[in-house]
């Protein structure tokens, strides 16, 4: 079977046009929500974060 660039190419792009590209809207949306969900991970991973440093110099009397 030989590989034809061509065809390839011709493929790709076929495929390419079934792709159902997502709204500005919705990339806005989902993007807006990514960097509330990191902001909301990182307050909850400080606090955790300093919770085990109380118990740590808690357990081991430094």
């Amino acid at each position: 079977m030989a590989f034809s660039p061509f065809k390839f190419l011709q493929e790709v792009r076929s495929e390419t046009a079934k792709v159902t590209w997502p709204s500005r809207r919705e990339v806005t949306i989902t993007t807006i929500m990514v960097f509330i969900m990191v902001a909301l991970a990182s307050i909850f991973f400080f606090f955790a974060d300093q919770l085990i440093r109380i118990l740590i110099t808690f357990i081991l009397g430094v």
